[in-house]
């Protein structure tokens, strides 16, 4: 079962369960704006990311997303207009 994870590995951004999100094959997880300037590839493993899928929220409450928040700074620089 995927982790669901709460945050963009990159730049730390919270992403609820059902926000658009985009993951590896190793559930690396990444918000659109930085998985757009890394080109739609990991750079953790190198690996395609593609959008992850949401959870139906009637399923939340048996199969909660992680609260386990994983960041890695200097990944991607995140510009703000």
């Amino acid at each position: 079962m995927l982790q669901l994870r709460p945050n963009c590995e990159c730049c730390d951004t919270n992403l609820a369960p059902a926000d658009e999100a985009y993951i590896c094959s190793f559930e690396c997880t990444f918000c659109p704006v930085c998985t757009n300037k890394m080109a739609g590839i990991c750079p953790n493993c190198g690996g395609e990311l593609v959008r992850r899928p949401v959870r139906p929220a009637n399923k939340l409450q048996a199969n909660p997303a992680s609260a386990v928040r994983t960041f890695k700074a200097g990944c991607v620089t995140k510009t703000t207009n």
